[in-house]
């Protein structure tokens, strides 16, 4: 509970969006430092996608995955399996025309897989975060 100048209020009610708590880059690095080395440089390499073509999103790890977030949006997460990585792409059923390689069934949610120990489609994922984005009219 926070006290504010005239009732106290739950602290998720008190803290604004711009001053809520964020995810130090030291946990970022922890997240990495617990996989394994295939897994690492998997996810590594479609962090580094993923930051080029959108500098702007703010990494954190929930779920014991990494999510970029755009404001308070999920948009995408690296999500690691035992034999390979899923790309999520929160809002995936609005890009399945352009992008025929996403996968996944339901409402909204959509992955594409990368196996380890293979190279990732930089290109791929690039223009899969930028079209993420434009599908949210951002």
């Amino acid at each position: 509970m926070c006290v504010n100048a005239t009732h106290v209020v739950p602290i998720y009610q008190a803290l604004s969006p711009m001053r809520r708590p964020l995810q130090s880059p030291a946990l970022i690095s922890a997240f990495f430092d617990s996989l394994r080395p295939e897994q690492r440089d998997t996810a590594q390499a479609m962090q580094q996608a993923i930051l080029e073509a959108a500098p702007h999103l703010r990494q954190e790890v929930k779920w014991g995955n990494l999510c970029f977030v755009n404001d308070r949006d999920n948009v995408m997460a690296i999500v690691l399996h035992k034999a390979n990585a899923h790309l999520q792409v929160f809002n995936g059923v609005l890009l399945m025309g352009e992008f025929p390689e996403l996968e996944g069934a339901g409402r909204g949610m959509r992955h594409i897989k990368t196996r380890y120990r293979i190279p990732v489609n930089v290109q791929l994922v690039r223009e899969l975060t930028q079209a993420c984005l434009r599908a949210w009219g951002r």
